[in-house]
């Protein structure tokens, strides 16, 4: 219980942390949200006067201290350029960039743990060594670079994905929403692949050495029974870390990628918001990224006692 407490204050300290973080930062950059709503043609005085009815004449501290007290009753604020509720823009889009994280998870994971397998079972053969230089290849191309890429040659020269744009399950149909998903997710995933991958294999082969995996060989069990059934589980801690970690850079990565393709997410979002200097709508979007990202590690946490029974007897005592 104890334990419990001390990692939600921990919790609550990082979102407090990062979002007063950014505040900062945005107040920084030179305008205001009341010169981007008038023009460039506004005067002084007006921008001024709107910059009072929108309260951002007060100081910054008594613009974080009044929006947090709003954000801890689950009010976001209203972006003073839409008029939107910062909560509902974040609902709205929050389904595109979580789509979009899914499928890039999932494809990193899955040809990592492929990798990892071949190479952890050929430890320092020809096909070890050519694995691990392909997931270093696989290293050095960001999303910035794998987007332009695949969109040149699956979409404009195969003719096999949208250049740009979003299908909607609801109105376009499974089909059409997963093929606008696949490039922008594989954009993202690339990277993901090497660092799993890598993480996984170095815990493979350190569990393949163990003795009660002697022990099931001795048995007669076949080596592919061996490695999923009792080598893959425990060997898996740093992957199940490594993906809760890295889920915030996959979101982040839907930065680029969102920007790249077109698509209406988080992303997109947030990058219009800072552009448009709407301190509002950040600030919303980056309380609820962050509180998602607390959410997803304390769920690592739990899923430890799930991979090793060990972990939880220990716990117990």
């Amino acid at each position: 219980m104890l334990a419990a407490a001390r990692r939600l204050v921990r919790s609550l300290v990082v979102v407090v942390l990062v979002t007063a973080g950014t505040v900062t930062l945005l107040s920084l950059a030179p305008g205001s949200v009341a010169s981007v709503i008038l023009g460039e043609n506004a005067t002084p005085e007006a921008v001024a006067r709107l910059n009072a009815q929108l309260g951002m004449d007060h100081p910054l501290w008594r613009q974080y201290l009044d929006w947090l007290g709003d954000a801890v009753t689950g009010d976001l604020g209203t972006s003073p350029l839409t008029n939107e509720p910062v909560m509902h823009a974040v609902l709205t889009r929050l389904p595109v960039t979580l789509e979009l994280a899914a499928m890039a998870l999932t494809i990193s994971l899955v040809a990592a743990v492929l990798l990892a397998v071949v190479s952890a079972a050929r430890e320092g053969t020809a096909t070890d060594r050519a694995t691990t230089a392909f997931s270093s290849v696989l290293l050095s191309v960001p999303a910035f670079i794998a987007g332009p890429l695949l969109i040149y040659l699956f979409s404009l020269r195969l003719g096999w994905f949208p250049v740009s744009g979003w299908a909607r399950v609801s109105t376009d149909g499974l089909g059409a929403n997963l093929r606008s998903a696949l490039l922008p997710s594989v954009s993202i995933a690339l990277t993901e692949v090497a660092s799993f991958q890598r993480a996984l294999r170095a815990d493979l082969v350190t569990t393949l050495r163990e003795d009660f995996i002697g022990a099931a060989h001795a048995k007669g069990l076949s080596r592919s029974y061996v490695m999923l059934r009792h080598a893959l589980r425990p060997s898996s801690f740093s992957l199940i870390t490594l993906a809760g970690i890295n889920l915030g850079r996959l979101i982040g990565g839907t930065v680029v990628v969102e920007t790249l393709f077109s698509l209406p997410g988080l992303g997109q979002l947030i990058v219009s918001s800072i552009i448009s200097r709407d301190l509002i709508s950040v600030q919303g979007i980056v309380v609820f990224v962050v509180v998602a990202y607390v959410l997803v590690n304390t769920l690592v946490d739990l899923s430890y006692g799930w991979l090793d029974p060990r972990v939880r007897k220990v716990g117990a005592a």
